[in-house]
């Protein structure tokens, strides 16, 4: 995978289960093979979307595997690292290229909020296993770990395999100042669905998309409209789809867009513990929410 890759939608796939809460393999992959064949430009696994603190090692390299197996070459695959150790993300790193990753999704540290010295050692030393290209993901709003552009920027001169960024700061500001000092050097991609046109604005090449697992062709299609600028055309999509957006960028946004993709028929509303599924009023006004802005999708 080279730099010139990361561009255009990704999803952040969400993982299957079956009753037992064991990983649905098979719809996983079906799930893939509709994500690309609707427009997606990559598929990101492991990432907070699929529920990876949830999975054992094993699943997660098998589902690399199955992921894979489904994208038949027709777009990269990117797996996201995140561990409470540098040695643990180390591990998973490697067993992801042997799995077939085209790509790191690169992480801080779970739990520990370093400071930069700390941060810088543990993404440089996963950047350093690998020879696969990689994104750094930053979240300082769910994560607590900071990384600012010029942190950024001391990371890309240090490592040539660093080619992008997810940003999930929630600030535009970050955009254009990682544009300004980056040019050329990194891709940046918004990470947080209720941003996507604005950030696009702003010089994101990319989006890592959460609906995307329900919506794909509406996704692809805003983000192309963004690109553009701006027509009525996507002010009208737009409109419609940021109620659903906003699901992406609440504690619950897991359930919530598996709900969602049951409501489409994408998949079921199954999470694995610690998270469970919405149930009573929460449940009956985020149906109602999307019940509606899916009857005005239809119309």
């Amino acid at each position: 995978m080279e730099k010139n890759d990361w561009a255009g939608v990704f999803s952040a796939v969400t993982t299957p289960f079956e009753f037992n809460l064991a990983v649905d393999y098979e719809a996983l992959e079906r799930l893939v093979n509709w994500l690309v064949a609707s427009g997606c430009r990559g598929i990101v696994a492991l990432g907070s979307l699929g529920e990876a603190p949830a999975l054992a090692k094993d699943e997660k390299i098998e589902l690399l595997k199955r992921a894979k197996r489904a994208l038949k070459g027709r777009a990269p695959l990117i797996a996201g690292i995140s561990a409470l150790s540098t040695a643990e993300a180390e591990v998973l790193a490697k067993a992801s290229q042997a799995a077939g990753a085209d790509g790191l999704m690169v992480l801080p540290p779970y739990v520990y909020r370093g400071d930069w010295r700390e941060t810088e050692a543990h993404l440089s030393s996963v950047f350093r296993t690998t020879p696969l290209s990689c994104m750094l993901y930053n979240n300082p709003i769910a994560y607590g770990t900071d990384i600012t552009p010029e942190q950024m920027m001391r990371l890309r001169a240090k490592h040539e395999n660093f080619h992008a960024v997810k940003e999930s700061s929630g600030d535009i500001r970050r955009i254009t100042a990682l544009r300004q000092l980056a040019g050329d050097k990194l891709t940046i991609f918004v990470g947080m669905d209720d941003v996507v046109v604005e950030s696009v604005a702003a010089g994101a090449e990319g989006w890592i998309a959460g609906l995307v697992n329900a919506l794909p062709v509406e996704s692809v299609r805003l983000f192309e409209l963004a690109q553009q600028g701006p027509i009525n055309e996507l002010e009208a999509l737009y409109a419609w789809f940021l109620p659903l957006l906003r699901l992406d960028t609440v504690p619950k946004f897991v359930q919530l867009i598996k709900l969602v993709q049951s409501e489409v028929g994408s998949g079921s509303e199954r999470v694995r513990p610690p998270r469970l599924e919405l149930t009573g009023p929460e449940r009956a006004e985020a149906l109602a929410l999307i019940r509606e802005t899916l009857e005005k999708r239809a119309a």
